[in-house]
């Protein structure tokens, strides 16, 4: 925008940093705003000029989407609250050990080390080691080749850097986060491990991003040091940590992992174990919710691109695609002996699975894909399965508006928001709000669910979910929404 406001710049340049400037504003109004502010005053006298930006101004602060984004920063400051309230002095840490040395366990290995803790990564297999450490390493050498990090910092930080197979060499650790596979008995396993060699008074986490951390925890001599430390992947980029607080979590093991999340420079958010925490629960609701729409008429390159027009970063097939549609599968197939055959179930999904289309890295899943293109584009079999999909249930498929897809999507993540309040999982409901934002591609400039509920009032959205009820079909169930009106 500064090149702009320079009187000599062509009309070329001019357009090429009105497009910038768009690109990284989002196209938002309040940018649209400052471009025309830019452009529009320059020869107008400054008083005559200033008192257009000053009137511009205040319709934007009044404006939705000022309020969304001040709903949104006080719902982040908040989160670390409870350091200041807490009188027990929680544990410090300043070693870190990392069990597993996967896309998961380098990456938190990474974040740990650039926050400056001293850190051990752990893996048994000297292969998966030796990847991970190697992942890690490079990463600081790019860093530095890039001109992002001074060599002697990044040397420093390699120096604080270990790895290792011998299970001994994690007795130093003050915490101990596990980041292996997503399976119960492996886990039991590994903590079992870590109880063994690890310091009495280490505190222990799990990364699991779905499982029952109160049953892993039940296998440990000392549950009250134990608690999730769920990272998003990738782990040294993304800013949202779930801490996850069990039945028998102490106090000051939540304290302290509020800290650690503070030096890594995350935003955390408290939950109490539940199955998918806060985020994928209400996720698992959002992408059920556009699996029905799917069987009732849209497409997902219609669907996808609503939201995205919408403002979510990524439509919710295209991340299916992108982080492997056989992740989701197995989970269901985990589930299938308790799913209550009466409830609504779309196997949309499963048949592309079972084609053998896990997404990107398969070169097909809801969408094909090309090497060396970034989009996927549009598969005549999808539509073809979909379509059979439909017409195995009698459904008669009808036409789909944008607004009717994203009003569907948000009640459906209210619905469960709502859900996850009445049952204690978040102790405040604008906490999803900033799950939601920070770790799900939600625009930041709509608040969030909670702020968009608000907005609507109890009376309206009430009888908006009534009426998605009976859009879904059995196994939807609406919750109460007093919280939604009552956060704290």
């Amino acid at each position: 925008i500064r090149d702009i406001a320079t009187p000599s710049v062509d009309a070329s340049c001019i357009l090429s940093a009105t497009q910038k400037a768009l690109k990284a504003g989002k196209n938002r109004p309040n940018v649209h705003k400052a471009i025309e502010m830019i452009t529009n005053t320059l020869t107008l006298p400054i008083d005559q000029g200033l008192a257009i930006e000053r009137e511009v101004f205040q319709n934007l602060r009044i404006g939705t989407e000022a309020k969304a984004l001040r709903h949104q920063f006080f719902a982040e400051r908040k989160l670390f609250k409870p350091l200041a309230g807490d009188a027990q002095k929680p544990k410090s840490i300043e070693r870190v050990a990392v069990i597993g040395a996967g896309t998961m366990g380098s990456g938190i290995a990474i974040a740990c080390l650039s926050a400056g803790y001293t850190v051990l990564m752990l893996d048994q297999n000297e292969s998966a080691l030796a990847n991970g450490t190697k992942k890690v390493l490079d990463f600081y050498d790019s860093r530095v080749k890039s001109g992002k990090m001074a060599a002697e910092k990044a040397s420093t930080i390699q120096k604080n850097f270990t790895s290792s197979t011998q299970w001994s060499d994690i007795a130093l650790a003050d915490l101990v986060i596990e980041a292996v596979f997503e399976d119960m008995e492996v886990k039991h396993a590994v903590f079992q491990k870590i109880e063994e060699y690890a310091h009495p008074e280490a505190l222990l986490a799990s990364n699991t991003s779905y499982l029952d951390i109160d049953a892993i925890a039940a296998k440990t001599k000392n549950p009250s040091r134990i608690f999730g430390l769920h990272f998003f992947s990738p782990a040294q980029v993304m800013k949202l940590i779930e801490i996850v607080r069990c039945k028998l979590t102490a106090p000051n093991a939540i304290t302290a992992g509020l800290q650690f999340a503070k030096r890594l420079g995350k935003t955390p958010v408290i939950s109490a174990n539940s199955f998918g925490f806060i985020g994928n629960r209400i996720y698992a609701a959002y992408r059920r919710q556009c699996e029905f729409m799917l069987e009732e008429g849209a497409y997902p390159e219609q669907i996808d691109k609503a939201l995205e027009d919408y403002g979510f970063a990524m439509g919710p097939f295209a991340v299916g695609d992108l982080s492997g549609l056989d992740i989701a599968w197995a989970m269901r197939k985990n589930q299938a002996s308790t799913r209550n055959p009466e409830h609504r179930y779309v196997n949309i999904a499963d048949t592309l699975c079972l084609a053998g289309r896990f997404g990107r890295k398969t070169g097909s899943g809801y969408y094909q894909y090309v090497e060396g293109v970034k989009s996927g584009a549009v598969d005549p079999f999808v539509k073809k399965v979909i379509d059979e999909a439909s017409a195995a249930k009698g459904i008669i498929r009808r036409e789909f508006s944008s607004e009717e897809i994203v009003n569907r999507v948000l009640l459906a993540m209210i619905n469960e928001i709502a859900h996850l309040a009445s049952e204690k999982v978040v102790s405040d409901v604008t906490d999803c709000d900033v799950v939601l934002v920070n770790g799900y591609g939600f625009p930041r400039w709509r608040g969030g669910p909670v702020f968009i509920a608000q907005e609507m009032g109890r009376d309206k959205l009430n009888l908006e979910l009534r009426e998605l009820a009976e859009l879904s079909g059995p196994g939807v169930v609406i919750a109460n929404t007093h919280a939604l009106f009552h956060s704290q």
